[in-house]
């Protein structure tokens, strides 16, 4: 599941991403609360495929609710108006703010108030998704991958009894031993030494911890006193939240996002898998490496991973093989297909679930979303009349294949002749393969098309699409709407 962490404030929204896969929160950036902030956050609900949010809760240094805590919950409730099926919770912020500061500072790079903003959202997310392999800031113990929505007055998710308790702890520390200062000084100067050894290496940390907690018992038990064991827990728990913080941080330094584009095919996406650092040898091996999904046992013979990569943003660890990569898309694929009931749907309308992908790659080249089942009826409908669907962006699919830098096909007329399976302007039917791999948009259209009966359609100059039912209506429409479109380059 994928989340949204929010650091909210009056001026600005701190931004983070996170997949309850990896469990690893990332700054994405900062929101001007400018009034269109809700169509920011619409369009970030789209980018990363979620509606689910993790909202920092601010509290006073007593623990308890402030005016900026009524401003946030009055935020919460309005982004769920606003977002459709909007889910919502709280975690506590206390602090944040300083710490992803400071965290800033750690790397000695220029930064802004808006970076602070998206560092403390990814605090914030990571703390809920830490909360729930050792619960410390949440009382409410759902794992992200059931994610709920909550009302945003609900208290549960919040932790003012574990401030509140930590609170009387110091107190009671203070009060009980003349040599917690003592204790303090001394613990103090060992885990400032740990800290710089423990950036080194996550093994050099998890050993920092063993000896900074053995160190602490034994300075705690020669105190001989109820104060010093009460300060102790207080430290541990303390300490436990900067290991984890730092980490998570390490962790983000090692996690890259990896995006397919709905459109985009498997030479494009090589292409990009080469530009984040993969050998061309690794990318090329793992496109031609089986993969057992029942999903893929119905392409002929020799078909590609074309069509089969479903296009959206994942985070991969910078030692994950292309083949996990790979996988990754290919389980996203997998869930849209059961999920939406394609095979069977597509039967329905006389194709296979490859023809049915097979079209919906075209249709997605051809259209914005909004017009892809008007597009996927027209060519279901020159499929059942024999007509050849006559797409362009088959022909391109086709060039790129045999002569991607146009050498040998110069010009369209040219172009339009190139003897490719791939050709619907020369052969009929579907072309022998996709040429994209379809967004859910194109992929839904394909199985409930409109209920119209054109036979033609072109996109004019001015961006619109035009339909007609003869040939002589679609000359008319392209003369008077597509003047330059109609003569791009193929």
């Amino acid at each position: 599941m994928k989340l949204l962490g929010l650091d909210v404030g009056e001026k600005r929204i701190g931004v983070a991403r996170a997949d309850s896969s990896t469990r690893i929160a990332v700054p994405i950036g900062f929101i001007n609360v400018d009034g269109i902030e809700w169509q920011e956050i619409a369009k970030l609900c789209r980018i990363h495929s979620t509606n689910c949010f993790v909202v920092g809760l601010p509290r006073s240094n007593e623990g308890n609710e402030t005016a900026q805590s009524v401003y946030v919950r009055n935020f919460a409730k309005v982004l769920i108006e606003k977002i459709p099926g909007a889910k919502v919770r709280f975690q506590d912020e206390s602090l944040t703010s300083v710490m992803a500061e400071e965290r800033l500072k750690a790397r000695r790079k220029a930064y802004e108030k808006g970076e602070i903003d998206a560092e403390a959202a990814a605090i914030i997310l990571q703390d809920f998704m830490e909360s729930f392999k050792n619960p410390r800031n949440t009382t409410d113990n759902t794992p992200p991958d059931q994610f709920s929505g909550s009302n945003p007055n609900d208290t549960s998710n919040t932790s003012s009894n574990t401030t509140q308790n930590v609170r009387s702890d110091i107190q009671s520390s203070e009060e009980g031993s003349e040599r917690s200062q003592e204790l303090t000084d001394t613990i103090k100067k060992e885990t400032d030494k740990m800290k710089l050894k423990a950036k080194k290496t996550k093994h050099k940390m998890r050993t920092a911890i063993k000896v900074i907690s053995v160190i602490v018992v034994i300075l705690a038990i020669v105190a001989g006193a109820t104060g010093g064991f009460l300060w102790y827990k207080q430290r541990e728990e303390e300490r436990a939240r900067y290991w984890a913080e730092l980490e998570a941080q390490q962790n983000a330094d090692n996690v890259f996002s990896f995006t397919i584009r709905p459109g985009e095919n498997i030479y494009e996406i090589k292409n990009n898998l080469i530009e984040v650092g993969y050998e061309p040898t690794e990318v090329d091996e793992a496109f031609n490496a089986p993969y057992d999904f029942a999903f893929l046992q119905g392409r002929p013979e020799g078909a590609t991973l074309e069509g089969y990569l479903f296009g959206e943003t994942h985070e991969f660890y910078k030692t994950d093989s292309v083949k996990d990569i790979l996988t990754k898309y290919l389980q996203g694929m997998e869930q849209v297909i059961t999920e939406n009931n394609l095979e069977q749907r597509y039967a329905a309308r006389g194709l296979s679930l490859y023809e049915g992908i097979t079209l919906a790659s075209v249709v997605q080249k051809e259209s914005a979303d909004a017009e892809m089942p008007t597009v996927a009826q027209v060519f279901l409908s020159r499929l059942a009349y024999g007509i050849p669907l006559g797409s362009d962006v088959t022909v391109t699919y086709a060039l790129d294949t045999v002569d991607p830098d146009r050498q040998t096909y110069t010009d369209n007329q040219a172009a339009l002749s190139v003897d490719s399976c791939y050709n619907t302007r020369l052969h009929a039917g579907l072309p022998c393969g996709p040429i994209s791999n379809p967004g859910l948009a194109a992929l839904l259209a394909v199985a409930e098309p409109t209920d119209t009966a054109y036979l033609y359609f072109l996109t004019g100059d001015d961006g619109l699409m035009y339909y007609s039912y003869t040939e002589a209506e679609h000359l008319q429409n392209a003369a008077a709407h597509c003047q330059s479109l109609c003569n791009v380059s193929l």
